[in-house]
This record gives structure tokens, sequence and C-alpha cells, in this order.
């Protein structure tokens, strides 16, 4: 049975002045997620979490090595690898709804008004965003534009669903809630979730198998 993503023997390094050979982040990485499989990646500061985060996420390229997602290679950022990030990436100019619909937009172009709407408001409610919809991201707490991040993206329902520390930033006690909101979401949508976290509880908590890289 072909996984949902294959990472194959991948390198990474970065050219850094002063050092005659490039540093080296991680060697030959091999490992395979199936699908509706809730992965994280736990490691020290610098060990290169985010590096292949960004690799499989088609925003950074390996040295060596080839991903795959349903069997075709990765080469570029794609709508069927949606990424929470753990700046929450909001678009400032735009309403809470707006950067919501503007995702649901550009994976459904040929649905209509109706439909992406429905599609929009059926995710505000599921993170309890409904009444902040009109809001902009600099009237929202940190809790509040970490919602938005994720509604964003399951409303895409994309394969792939790749976290980037994405309770970082946010307090303990609303990470608590927003912890509880992504199990259910990934429990109703059946997504693929490749989270980097470096908190062990979070990774124990919300995870299906957890991955260790040192540094």
């Amino acid at each position: 049975m072909i996984p949902l993503l294959d990472v194959d023997r991948v390198s990474k390094k970065y050219a850094v002045p002063g050092m005659k050979e490039p540093y080296c982040v991680f060697r030959d990485i091999s490992l395979q997620i199936s699908e509706r499989e809730f992965v994280s990646v736990i490691g020290h500061s610098g060990c290169g979490k985010s590096t292949l985060l960004n690799i499989i996420a088609g925003i950074d390229s390996a040295d060596e090595g080839v991903i795959r997602l349903k069997g075709r290679e990765v080469c570029s950022p794609g709508l069927d690898r949606m990424v929470v990030f753990q700046n929450f990436a909001l678009m400032p100019w735009m309403t809470v709804y707006q950067n919501i619909r503007l995702a649901v937009q550009a994976a459904y172009p040929h649905w209509n008004r109706r439909r992406i709407h429905e599609r929009v408001s059926h995710y505000l409610e599921l993170v309890n965003l409904k009444g902040a919809e009109d809001k902009y991201p600099s009237a929202l707490s940190g809790g509040m534009k970490q919602r938005c991040g994720l509604a964003r993206a399951f409303a895409v329902q994309p394969p792939m669903m790749l976290l980037d520390e994405p309770f970082a930033q946010i307090d303990a006690l609303t990470r608590g809630t927003i912890q509880d909101e992504l199990i259910r979401m990934w429990n109703e949508t059946g997504v693929t979730i490749f989270m980097v976290t470096h908190d062990v509880d979070e990774a124990i908590l919300l995870s299906d198998r957890i991955l260790l890289m040192s540094a």
C-alpha cells in the first residue's frame, strides 16, 4: 500500500559564511505517513524540524532525496499541503471571513458564491469564530488568530496538513481549548497531519506517532 507521504533519503545543507564546507542540517531522513495519521516531530531548536516541514510544504528544497505525496514528487507549494504557521500568517488587510474565503476560492475556483459562503461559515462555526468574522487580525487575540489559521487550512480540505509549532505563541489556557478543537476537526475531516512541536506533552496528547530529531 502506497503511503500518503513518502520522505525518501532527504538531506539538506546550508552555506555558512567562513566555513569551507556547507553545514549539514540533516542527512538521509526517511519516513512514511499513512492517510488519517497524526504524526508529530519533536527535538531541540536547530535540529531541522521546521526545515523538514518546509521541504514537505515545497517552500524549501532538498539537496538530496525526494518527497512524494500520493506517489507524486513534491516540487513546489500546493493546496494539497496546507501549512499553519506559528506566526499566524493572516492577511492583515482582510477580515477573518475574507482570510478563510481567499483560501477556499483558490482551492475551488469553480464554486459559486453561495457554496463558498457555506464552506467558510461552517469552519467559522467549527472554531468558534462566529461573531468575529468581520474583525481584522489586529483586533484578534493570539488564540483567535490561530483559530482563523486552522479554519483557513481545514476549509480547503487538503490531503495533508502541516503544522509548524501552531500553539507556540498562545497562552496555556487557550492552547488547551484550541487543541481540543484541532482534534475535533481532525476527526471530522480525516485529514493527515504532520506537526512540528517543542512540547512533549502536546505531542503525546495529539499524536498517533512521535518522531524524535536530535541536534
